[in-house]
């Protein structure tokens, strides 16, 4: 198994991490306990020491489940990182019983790694001003926190203020070849490198989805080498960057575990041509778009309700694979139908608050026209 090596003295810690948030699931919805023992098993066996895991995960059974399976290990062959989920912290008080409760679910005295969960420049000034941050600096005085970081998934511009804010000991990044130009992407990747923090990722293959690309693509990968995955490629991207120092994977079969075991055991480097291509790969995607939103929300909230960043983030998507199927669950949801397009009344006070200079209206016609249209097809 490929390590690396932190700033911290003696901390090395596996390239792969095996992320607790999509583990096999029984018919009732709850942990198939038994198949996911297995797979936990299998990848320590093969060197995999760094767990991941979140409050919320699989409906709150995530961490007592992984918790039981760690107390199992000799405590120093592991690292164990999970996250508060700040959404749910109205108090200070709010912060300290949910961090005690996840000592007590994980059946752990102390945290590897501890990471505010999802934070955006809003929640994380909240969190300051609660006094949060200035709690978990105390808890990690007292050593019940080795590592406090954060996870990440707004713009570059709230990544660049909370990067800056203190010195954190880790930050938790979506990054991946397609996502290059998205959330923090480059530039957070760069930020960090810059600043000494080092950098974890999430969404290596991007929920999945770069493991099934359009046939296209898939064709220039073949031509490279027809016996690696496109996950494999993806996975590769990331490890190319010295200062990533765990990939996380939400790993939900055992094919998936061996899978990514045989990437991460002999590891090889990108070749100039493989980056070169991923890199092509990415920016045809990119260039498929139906317009340039960077999901920044000025443009929210619609007096009408309209999603207007979630439905272009539906229309791009399905545009760069060239697939309704990776979006047609979220665009049929029946919970989010006041959501859609045809809520938009064409008002226009959307359209002067774009940075984009999106003609907002006219783009929603056409995410609605092209999606539902790609749905009545399916019907047909």
């Amino acid at each position: 198994m490929e390590t690396r090596t932190w700033n911290t003295e003696g901390l090395s810690t596996s390239l792969l991490g095996f992320g607790a948030m999509r583990l096999p699931m029984t018919e009732n919805g709850s942990i198939d306990r038994v198949e996911a023992t297995a797979m936990l098993g299998e990848a320590y066996a093969n060197g995999v020491t760094y767990f991941d895991t979140a409050y919320t995960y699989h409906n709150g059974e995530s961490e007592p489940f992984l918790g039981s399976f760690l107390k199992q290990l000799k405590r120093e062959s592991y690292q164990l990182a999970t996250k508060l989920p700040q959404w749910l912290v109205h108090t200070l008080d709010d912060a300290k019983r949910l961090f005690s409760e996840q000592l007590e679910r994980l059946q752990h005295d102390y945290f590897d790694f501890y990471l505010i969960h999802s934070i955006d420049k809003e929640a994380y000034v909240r969190m300051v001003d609660l006094g949060v941050v200035s709690y978990l600096e105390e808890e990690q005085k007292n050593g019940r926190i080795k590592h406090l970081g954060f996870s990440f998934h707004s713009i570059y511009e709230d990544f660049e203020y909370i990067a800056a804010s203190r010195t954190w000991d880790f930050c938790q990044l979506q990054y991946n070849y397609l996502d290059t130009e998205e959330q923090a992407g480059d530039k957070g990747y760069e930020l960090s490198t810059k600043l000494g923090i080092p950098v974890i990722v999430m969404e290596p293959i991007k929920g999945g989805s770069l493991a099934n690309l359009p046939p296209d693509l898939e064709a220039r990968l073949n031509e490279l080498n027809t016996g690696a995955s496109s996950a494999s490629y993806a996975l590769r991207w990331v490890a190319d960057h010295p200062n990533v120092k765990v990939i996380l994977s939400g790993m939900s079969t055992r094919q998936q575990v061996r899978e990514n075991l045989e990437t991460f055991n002999s590891p090889k480097p990108l070749t100039e041509v493989e980056r070169s291509t991923l890199d092509a790969i990415g920016q045809t995607m990119r260039d498929r778009v139906g317009n340039g939103c960077t999901g920044c929300k000025y443009c929210m909230p619609c007096p009408f309700g309209v999603d207007i960043p979630g439905n272009f983030a539906l229309w791009n998507k399905a545009r760069m694979f060239d697939s309704y199927e990776v979006v047609r669950s979220q665009w049929e949801n029946p919970k989010e139908s006041d959501k859609r397009p045809l809520s938009c009344t064409e008002c226009g006070q959307c359209v002067p608050l774009c940075p984009q200079h999106i003609n907002i209206p006219e783009d929603l016609k056409l995410v609605q026209s092209e999606l539902e249209g790609k749905r009545l097809q399916k019907l047909s």
